[in-house]
């Protein structure tokens, strides 16, 4: 497999590991960058644009990122906290009185961010046009009853967490979610992300479908937990009816799907947009402007949920809006934040070293976290960084 784009020769491994991924680890088209100290170090894509056609991935090819959109969606939040609008502390009802009914009261914004607010899943599903009114989705969720007390507990809301921090950021802008991004996040840094596509956009998203991994027997993923089997399969668990919040499963390669902002599951983006992102939170990207303050660093990777996680049947630990590194999502290294898509994508970023990694693919595996494909490149980040410190 020809792999197209430009390497630092001290990350020549993780070229190696992109190239690894097509030959053994079942990939299609993907796309790969890394930035440095706001400086993009590596630039690699290769495959085709679309998971079932010939046409090559090309610069600027941009592929849904599932639940990667999440930590677009936090920074919009922790933004509006960093400038004094949104209170991390206040009940989410005092922005959104709506949400205090069936004892919710006490759920807190913070709540929200680090998937304690107690809704991870709603009595009834909605279907994909129902999802993409954010009147309708705001609605369902403010009149649902909460699994745990809010704040007592946490569970990974896969679906709500979408009318969640989209409706608080109408409340306290006015503005949706999409438009927010747009205006304030990815314009500024000059990142190409979407939290509902623009029509003009479109012609740059590729197809996206399931593929296969080859499976190493005795691997973790050849075995999985017959916990967390069970769990997908019954209709009535927590986890089933959180992934199912939108039923049926929504066509990913729908125009109207992709046009609908949705900030769970359906940003689309760029391996640089998303990597050139998370550089923008730790840092000036090309001597640009930097997005969070270390404060607003800080609150996003200090851990506010950790342990066993009711949807996702595993330990979890989250810190407000990001997952942080450890055993069920490895990222960099211990100070490292970010967020997985479902399937493959993950972006983070490492404070301590300065890097900021954005990786895209069209071909969605199963498993929620762990991509073995992401995974391959983060151990090969990790190799050179080790190599080059003399450790």
């Amino acid at each position: 497999m020809a792999v197209n784009g430009t390497t630092d020769p001290r990350f020549e491994g993780v070229e190696r590991a992109f190239a690894e991924n097509f030959t053994g680890r079942g990939e299609r088209g993907a796309a790969f960058a890394l930035y440095e100290n706001g400086r993009k170090v590596v630039d690699l894509y290769a495959g085709t644009r679309d998971v079932d056609g010939e046409a090559p991935w090309e610069p600027g090819t941009a592929q849904i990122m599932r639940s990667a959109t999440k930590g677009v969606a936090a920074a919009a939040l922790l933004l509006l906290h960093q400038r004094g609008e949104l209170d991390l502390d206040a009940p989410v009802g005092a922005y959104w009185p709506e949400f205090k009914a069936a004892g919710k009261e006490d759920a807190r914004v913070r709540d929200v961010l680090a998937h304690r607010a107690g809704v991870p899943s709603l009595d009834r599903s909605l279907t994909p046009a129902e999802a993409a009114d954010p009147d309708l989705g705001a609605a369902a969720v403010a009149a649902q009853a909460p699994a745990w007390a809010p704040g007592t507990d946490h569970g990974y809301h896969a679906q709500t967490y979408s009318w969640l921090t989209g409706e608080l950021v109408r409340r306290v802008t006015g503005r949706s979610i999409g438009a927010f991004v747009a205006d304030e996040i990815a314009a500024p840094v000059g990142a190409d992300l979407w939290i509902g596509l623009p029509a003009e956009q479109a012609h740059r998203a590729g197809r996206v479908g399931p593929v296969e991994a080859p499976v190493v027997p005795g691997s973790p993923r050849s075995r999985p937990k017959r916990a967390l089997v069970e769990a997908y399969a019954d209709p009535a668990s927590q986890t089933r009816r959180a992934f199912d919040s939108i039923a049926p499963t929504p066509d990913e390669n729908d125009p109207a799907y992709r046009a609908a902002e949705l900030p769970a599951s359906n940003g689309i983006g760029t391996a640089d947009g998303l990597a050139r992102f998370y550089a923008s939170l730790i840092g000036e990207v090309d001597g640009g402007r930097r997005l969070f303050t270390p404060e607003t660093v800080r609150l996003a990777r200090t851990e506010a949920s950790a342990g066993p996680d009711r949807v996702l049947i595993a330990p979890s630990r989250f810190g407000l809006g990001y997952m942080l590194h450890g055993a069920a999502s490895p990222l960099l290294a211990p100070g490292s934040f970010g967020h997985p898509g479902r399937g493959g994508a993950l972006g983070f970023a490492d404070p301590e070293s300065g890097l900021a990694f954005g990786y895209v693919t069209n071909g969605l595996q199963k498993g929620v976290t762990a991509d073995p494909r992401a995974q391959a490149l983060v151990r090969a980040v990790r190799e050179a960084l080790g190599r080059h410190s003399g450790a």
